[in-house]
């Protein structure tokens, strides 16, 4: 028989732990083993740090008792079905006398693996919750043929009780989700790490686990280290039993496959200069080392909200003979649903380096190669400068004949150092923008408005612009004939990938003095 785990919000005596279990083949789908259903041999289960195989027979024991959540490693080419709250059932309370999980073939077209990745929904208000549930129910809809979707932490704003709602704006999307919880996620009774999560745990389950698919594997990290009552409250890190499951993990995943380690803390240190390390250096080193032996990793995280790609070598620990790529991924509630409305209502919500609220998806092949874009998900129709791939900026008005020391301004969204952008004037030659730190000048302008209005234009007015990482610039030639001149920017990836946007100002003879 089946035993359905319960959440432990009513323990009415002392818990059995989930010691033993099976994986079996579900051919009528309704996640109930029936006597003609055949077990699965060799699928892994875990708690979390030690891991066992399923028998010929698909049973599963061995699994130290404990009240942490148990789950099954999905195996590349089944698909798990969704649990009562339309999440994929993967794992079952740790206080369950037995653990059966169920499975089915997976049915997928030949295409790429496609993944949604997003972070930080960051809902902390019923008000922000609605704006999350509008978002997935108009911007993500599209993207239901997606195979998979992850969201990197910080799934509500410290206010737990939001999480049923944000699951059920999700889960109404059809796709197998899968979360990770952030530094809002922790619970504030807390009095150390080891306690932090017990809310998440009894709603999402396992806190690191892992899934895979046949483009990829994923494996999940929590990497928020709680310090109840210290400076900082927390601080970036794993677990040693963390490091157990991914010592007895890693050795046993096909290293032809993508492996894609998500996590919400950024493995860069984010602390302004003087201030300690955003992240335990050491645990930084251990996870590389771990890592090494993968020809093809891809690292996701969260946290800021803000967007950036760092190639990590030496300097941080990364011995690969290739730089390990690391994706911060912008946040859904872009800068914490701030700035004013969009022309659906909702917040516009500009990161504090320019990129727009949104999520990306990744596109993976079976040789292993993936692709990124960047999906903005404010509405702003009067925006043609705006494209998926990036903003301009342009002075609407020059003075022909001025010294050209004004320039256009590309913010490629997904851009960096091996990005190249270039644009020409009327059709004219490509030519290279410059890499360039500063503030993107298109949020500049919206702090400018925010500080020389009267009144307030929004709930919470835009963050303050920082420097970007992914900003270009080329100078404006002046010396053109008076009017309007169109600006041409297009921006190419590694993979020989183009996006192009455009923009104008006009030139105009000024009387002379």
């Amino acid at each position: 028989m089946w035993f359905v785990a319960l959440l432990a919000l009513c323990g009415s005596g002392p818990a059995v732990a989930c010691v033993q279990g099976s994986v079996f083949l579900d051919a009528n789908g309704d996640g109930m083993r029936q006597s003609t259903e055949a077990g699965l041999p060799r699928v892994r289960v875990s708690d979390g740090r030690a891991i066992v195989a399923t028998d010929g027979e698909g049973r599963w024991r061995g699994l130290a008792p404990g009240t942490t959540p148990r789950f099954v490693i999905k195996p590349a080419g089944f698909a798990v079905a969704p649990g009562g709250d339309g999440l994929p059932a993967f794992w079952r309370a740790g206080d369950a006398h037995a653990c059966d999980f169920a499975l089915r073939p997976q049915t997928r077209g030949p295409g790429p693996l496609k993944v949604v990745v997003s972070s930080d929904p960051q809902a902390g208000t019923p008000r922000e919750v609605g704006f999350y549930g509008r978002v997935v129910a108009r911007a993500l809809r599209p993207h239901r043929d997606a195979a998979l979707g992850l969201t990197l932490g910080d799934i509500a704003n410290d206010d737990l009780s939001l999480y049923p709602d944000l699951i059920r704006a999700t889960a109404s999307l059809g796709v197998p989700w899968l979360h990770l919880p952030g530094n809002h996620d922790l619970d504030p009774s807390a009095s150390g790490d080891e306690d932090s999560l017990a809310t998440y745990r009894r709603v999402f389950g396992p806190d690191t686990f892992a899934w895979e698919e046949r483009e990829a594997n994923f494996v999940l990290l929590d990497n928020v280290v709680a310090q109840p009552g210290g400076r900082p409250a927390y601080v970036g890190g794993l677990r040693e039993d963390q490091f157990d499951f991914l010592a007895r993990l890693l050795p046993t995943l096909d290293p032809h496959r993508l492996l894609v380690v998500a996590a919400h803390i950024p493995w860069f240190d984010t602390a302004a200069a003087g201030r300690p390390p955003s992240l335990r250096l050491h645990d930084r080193e251990r996870l590389f080392a771990l890592l090494q032996p993968f020809p093809n990793v891809l690292l996701l995280s969260g946290h800021r909200h803000a967007q950036r790609m760092v190639d990590h070598g030496p300097g941080s620990g990364w011995q690969g003979g290739l730089p390990l790529r690391e994706f911060n991924v912008g946040a859904m509630s872009g800068a914490y649903w701030s700035g004013i409305d969009d022309d659906d209502g909702i917040p516009v919500s500009t990161m504090a380096d320019g990129t727009p609220r949104g999520f990306a998806t990744m596109q993976v092949s079976h040789e292993g190669g993936y692709g990124l874009a960047w999906h903005p998900t404010a509405r702003l129709a009067d925006d043609p400068s705006r494209t998926d791939a990036m903003a301009l900026h342009a002075p609407k008005r020059l003075r022909r004949g001025a010294y050209p020391a004004w320039g256009a301004y590309a913010n490629v969204f997904l851009g960096h150092a091996g990005t190249r952008v270039e644009y020409r004037v009327d059709d004219g030659e490509w030519t290279p923008m410059h890499r360039t730190h500063a503030p993107d000048p298109r949020l500049l302008v919206e702090n400018v408005r925010d500080d020389l209005a009267d009144a307030l234009r929004s709930f919470d007015r835009s963050p303050e612009a920082e420097p970007s990482t992914h900003l270009w610039r080329g100078a404006l030639p002046t010396h053109l004939a008076p009017g309007r001149h169109r600006v041409e920017v297009r921006s190419v990836d590694e993979a020989g990938r183009e996006s192009r946007a455009s923009t104008w100002y006009r030139l105009e003879d000024a009387p002379v003095r």
